[in-house]
C-alpha cells in the first residue's frame, strides 16, 4: 500500500471526522508487541483500540524500541534480574518513508514501521526508529531502550517522538487538525510546528492538545535547558525565544509546563486527578485549561466474555465454575515459576502494577506479626500474588521487590512472579478475588490496572485514589479505606491511618463475606463487572476526547 496522502483504510464514523495524530512513548496494544512499560502504555493500546472499534480519524505515532522496556528475568537466588533482548516483529509493514532530523546538530535517519489496524484490530499505529544501519552507533541506540536511563539519550528520544512525529506526519501527508500528545515527552513537536507555520504561535496552539498524567510536580520530567539547546530540542530556535515563547525562565526546562503553554486546552485522567492538577499549576500564569477525562480500558480485549454471560444468564453455579477455572488457569503460571500449589477455592489477593515508591507494594507486610496472622488463618485462608516491573535503574523499588520475594520463600502461599506484561496482566486479574491497590493519596493518576481487574470478576479494595472515588460504592461494589484529612498528615501518619484501615475492612469485612456470605461476595464481584463496563470501557473514553477535548 501506499503511504504517501496517507487516509485511515476504514470508513470514518461521521462523529469522529475531524483528523487527529496522538503521540506516546508506549502503547500496549497485544503481548507480542513490546513496546511499553506500564500504565501510560495500557492506557494508550486501549485508545487505540477503541479508536479502531469507534472508527475514529486518528493516527496514533510511537517508537520501534529495539529492546522493549527490559524483560523481567531471575538470579540465581530469584530475586529480579534486568536482561536486554532484541526484539523481532514479522507482523509489522516496512512503510518505504525514510527521512532525516536533526538531533545534537548532526542528520539522523528516521525510518517508519506501520502497524496495519487489521494486525491486532486497532487503529493506525506508525513506529519510528532509528536503528538504521546508516546511523551512527550512538544514534542508533535512541531507540534502543524505552526510557533510557542516560539522560542525552532519553532527550534525543523525545525529539524522535515529537519531532520526528510530525515530520512523519509531513512525510505522510496526514494534515491533522488536532496534534495530541499523551503525556509531554512529544513537546518538542510544538517547536517544529512553530518554525512549519512562520513563527505563528497561535497556528501551533490550536492545534495541539495535551494529556497529563502525573499528580505531582517533581515527577513531571525536567531537563537542563542548555542540555536541551545542544540536542537541537528547539529546532534551531535561539533559547531567548525559546524562553519567550514557553515563559520559561530558570534553566530546566519543564516538559510538562511547555506541553500546558503550548496546548491550547488539556486533561487530566480522572476526576480527581483534573482537581489536583489545576491546584498544582495554578500558581503558573498561561497555563491552558485543565479538564478531566477519565482514563478507562477496552472492555472486548480485556473482560473475561464468559463470566460476563453467566453474569447476564443469572446462574451462580456456572459463574462460581468459570471464576474457578480462570483462577486455577493463572496458579498453574504461579507453580511453574514458584514451585508453589495455589488453589481456586481460597481467598487470593493480587497486588501487580508498576513497583513505585507511592503504591507501597510490600504495605501489607509492614506488620509482620500482622502479615503472619493473616496468612497463617485456618478460618479465612488467603493466598497473595505480587507481580510488576519496577524501572530497571530504580534501586530502591527493585530492593522492594527482591524484599518480597525472599520474603514469599518462607510462605506456602505468598508468591511473587516476574514478567508483567499483557498477557501475565491479564491472567493475574482473573486469578484475583481481590485486587489490592493502596497507594498514597493523591499521587495515583488514575490506576486504570483495577478496571481490567473487575472486568475479570475480582473486586477491588483500593485507597481513594485516581479513578476509584468515581467508581467504589463501598461494600456494594469494591472497597475502599475512606479518606483521612491527609493534608494535615505527614507521610508517616498517613501510612499508619491506611494501613490500620486497610486491615480492618480485610479482616473484618472483606474476608468474612467471601467465606460467610458468598452469595453476597459475588454480587459484589457482579456489581463490579456491570459498573466498570459502562462507565470505564475506553470506547467511552476515546468518545469523550472527540466531544470535550477535541471539538
Amino acid at each position: 500500500m501506499s503511504f504517501k496522502n496517507f487516509n485511515v483504510p476504514y470508513v470514518v464514523d461521521e462523529r469522529y471526522q475531524k483528523k487527529v495524530a496522538y503521540f506516546s512513548m508506549e502503547f500496549a496494544v497485544h503481548q507480542p508487541l513490546k513496546i511499553y512499560s506500564g500504565g501510560l502504555g495500557f492506557l494508550a493500546g486501549s485508545h487505540l483500540r477503541s479508536a479502531y472499534e469507534l472508527r475514529q480519524n486518528m493516527i496514533f505515532i510511537g517508537i520501534l524500541w529495539k529492546y522493549g522496556y527490559y524483560d523481567q528475568a531471575r538470579n540465581q537466588d530469584q530475586t529480579l534480574q534486568v536482561t536486554w533482548m532484541e526484539k523481532q516483529y514479522s507482523f509489522l509493514e516496512d512503510t518505504g518513508i525514510k527521512f532525516q532530523i536533526i538531533i545534537h546538530e548532526h542528520p539522523v535517519w528516521v525510518k517508519a514501521w506501520y502497524l496495519n489496524p487489521e494486525t491486532f484490530k486497532s487503529a493506525p499505529l506508525f513506529l519510528l526508529s532509528t536503528d538504521l544501519p546508516e546511523n551512527d552507533y550512538v544514534s542508533q541506540t535512541i531507540t534502543h531502550r524505552l526510557y533510557d536511563a542516560n539522560v542525552a539519550t532519553k532527550v534525543a528520544q523525545f525529539i524522535l517522538l515529537g519531532v520526528g512525529g510530525a515530520k512523519l506526519i509531513d512525510e505522510l501527508g496526514f494534515n491533522p487538525e488536532l496534534y495530541h500528545l499523551n503525556e509531554a515527552h512529544g513537546i518538542s513537536s510544538a517547536f517544529y510546528l512553530y518554525q512549519k507555520f512562520n513563527k505563528n504561535i497561535a497556528e501551533v496552539k490550536k492545534r495541539m492538545v495535551f494529556t497529563t498524567h502525573t499528580p505531582e510536580e517533581a515527577g513531571n520530567e525536567k531537563h537542563d535547558i542548555y542540555l536541551c539547546n545542544k540536542m537541537s530540542y528547539f529546532c534551531g530556535l535561539p533559547l531567548d525565544e525559546v524562553r519567550k515563547l514557553t515563559g520559561i525562565e530558570d534553566d530546566a526546562f519543564n516538559h510538562s509546563l511547555a506541553a500546558l503553554r503550548f496546548a491550547h486546552i488539556a486533561n487530566g485522567v480522572s476526576q480527581l486527578h483534573g482537581n489536583v492538577s489545576r491546584a498544582m499549576w495554578s500558581k503558573y500564569k498561561d497555563i491552558c485549561p485543565i479538564i478531566s477525562i477519565t482514563n478507562a480500558q477496552n472492555w472486548r480485549y480485556w473482560a473475561d466474555k464468559e463470566l460476563y454471560k453467566q453474569k447476564e444468564q443469572g446462574d451462580d453455579y456456572w459463574w462460581d465454575d468459570r471464576k474457578k477455572y480462570l483462577k486455577k488457569r493463572a496458579f498453574e503460571i504461579i507453580a511453574d515459576q514458584t514451585g508453589k500449589l495455589f488453589t481456586p477455592n481460597v481467598f487470593t489477593i493480587v497486588w501487580a502494577r508498576r513497583f513505585a515508591g507511592y503504591k507501597r507494594a510490600e504495605f501489607l507486610t509492614r506488620d509482620i506479626d500482622r502479615f503472619n496472622k493473616l496468612t497463617s488463618s485456618t478460618k479465612y485462608p488467603v493466598q497473595i500474588i505480587w507481580a510488576g516491573k519496577p524501572y530497571p535503574m530504580d534501586y530502591p523499588a527493585i530492593n522492594e521487590f527482591n524484599h518480597l520475594v525472599h520474603l514469599s520463600k518462607g510462605y506456602k502461599n505468598v508468591a511473587v512472579v516476574i514478567g508483567y506484561e499483557l498477557g501475565l496482566s491479564k491472567r493475574l486479574k482473573q486469578a484475583a478475588d481481590c485486587w489490592l491497590n493502596n497507594p498514597r493519596v493523591p499521587r495515583e493518576a488514575s490506576g486504570t490496572s483495577g478496571m481490567t481487574a473487575a472486568m475479570n470478576g475480582a473486586v477491588n479494595f483500593s485507597t481513594d485514589d485516581g479513578w476509584i472515588p468515581e467508581f467504589i460504592n463501598h461494600g456494594n461494589n469494591g472497597f475502599v479505606v475512606p479518606k483521612a484529612d491527609y493534608a494535615n498528615m505527614n507521610t508517616q501518619e498517613q501510612d499508619d491511618y491506611d494501613f490500620k484501615k486497610l486491615y480492618e475492612i480485610l479482616e473484618q469485612q472483606i474476608l468474612p463475606l467471601y467465606y460467610d456470605q458468598h452469595d453476597t461476595w459475588r454480587q459484589i464481584a457482579k456489581n463490579g463487572m456491570r459498573d466498570v463496563q459502562f462507565q470505564f470501557d475506553s470506547g467511552r473514553m476515546a468518545h469523550e476526547y472527540y466531544d470535550l477535548l477535541y471539538k
